[in-house]
């Protein structure tokens, strides 16, 4: 039996170092944009290609290098990528029981322009058929990300876990999962444990118009999740449940962070193995604002993922760190 369980979709990512670019507008403008010259040969530092990975890919992964047997439900192509992929989660020792290898499909590839700190991805989900195997009784199940065209594969998620009331639930929307909007995934919403998201995605999923980040909480938890976590990229985390509204700062604000691809990710998988472990939330939120800081010091969004041992050993270099009501 697995401790945990992640679904979504699996992509290989492709950095491509940008060595100049123009950047347009600031991080909390709308208007922010990277611009490059049109009909020209722009040059490129470096390229990294990383097999293996995607919102639930990485979770999955996070979750095995903190001591939880996991396991991954997705696709794959029968292709050289997906083959990569595979070899990825082996070495992770991921479960690959649940991963369906699609004859004459491609394997999900993304284009990463990465340039500072910061990145833009170019992004194409294949369209797979969508089916859930038995995937027994695990402790965790945490979704995330799948193609548009999946809809209503979220309903059989949720059927899958009506039928196993005592199995936790963890939901990380992705891009498609909140265009979908909240109506459609509203037995999503009201199956959840604990809930993720941030700051712009909680303002478009309950498209009131408030901005708070108080009023966000209570919000999504009106929705139906019983813990709440939004994240607010270097400026913290904040997250809620029955004990109390918690602040989690950065880790290390003082610290660079030398490229961001995964860094939501290893924050929320973080937080959730906490919680499979026993943590309370705000010691768990602490587990992923040191996972999260990790992450943005490779390129990648799996290099920096820490064990158990590591997120203490960061967390012992900094004893006053913590986390604070609000």
């Amino acid at each position: 039996m697995y401790d945990f369980i992640a679904i979504g979709d699996t992509v290989t990512d492709a950095f491509i170092k940008l060595k100049t670019a123009d950047v347009v507008g600031t991080p909390d403008t709308p208007d922010y944009k990277i611009c490059l010259p049109f009909a020209e040969k722009v040059p490129y530092e470096d390229v990294f290609v990383i097999p293996g990975v995607g919102n639930a890919a990485n979770a999955a992964v996070s979750a095995s290098r903190l001591g939880l047997k996991s396991a991954l439900v997705s696709n794959i192509g029968d292709d050289l990528q997906g083959k990569d992929c595979l070899d990825a989660f082996k070495k992770d020792t991921v479960g690959a029981d649940f991963i369906k290898i699609n004859q004459g499909l491609k394997t999900n590839y993304h284009y990463v322009l990465w340039y500072g700190p910061e990145r833009t991805i170019l992004i194409k989900h294949e369209i797979y058929p969508y089916t859930l195997p038995d995937i027994g009784a695990p402790k965790w199940v945490y979704f995330s990300s799948v193609n548009e065209t999946a809809f209503p594969f979220h309903n059989v998620v949720a059927d899958y876990l009506d039928a196993h009331p005592d199995i936790q639930f963890a939901f990380q929307p992705g891009k498609f999962e909140i265009k979908l909007g909240k109506e459609k995934l509203s037995r999503l919403y009201k199956r959840t444990n604990i809930f993720f998201c941030n700051v712009e995605e909680a303002k478009t999923i309950l498209g009131d118009g408030k901005t708070e980040i108080k009023d966000l909480l209570l919000g999504i938890h009106l929705l139906g999740p019983q813990a709440v976590v939004i994240t607010d990229g270097p400026k913290g985390a904040y997250g809620a449940d029955k004990t109390g509204l918690y602040f989690a700062p950065p880790f290390n604000p003082e610290e660079m962070a030398f490229e961001r691809t995964g860094a939501g990710d290893a924050f929320a998988s973080a937080t959730t193995s906490a919680l499979a472990l026993g943590k309370t939330l705000s010691e768990a939120l602490a587990w992923g604002a040191v996972n999260g800081m990790s992450v943005c010091r490779y390129v990648g969004a799996q290099k920096g993922l820490l064990t158990q041992e590591q997120i203490q050993a960061e967390l012992s270099k900094k004893p006053d760190y913590k986390v604070s009501g609000m």
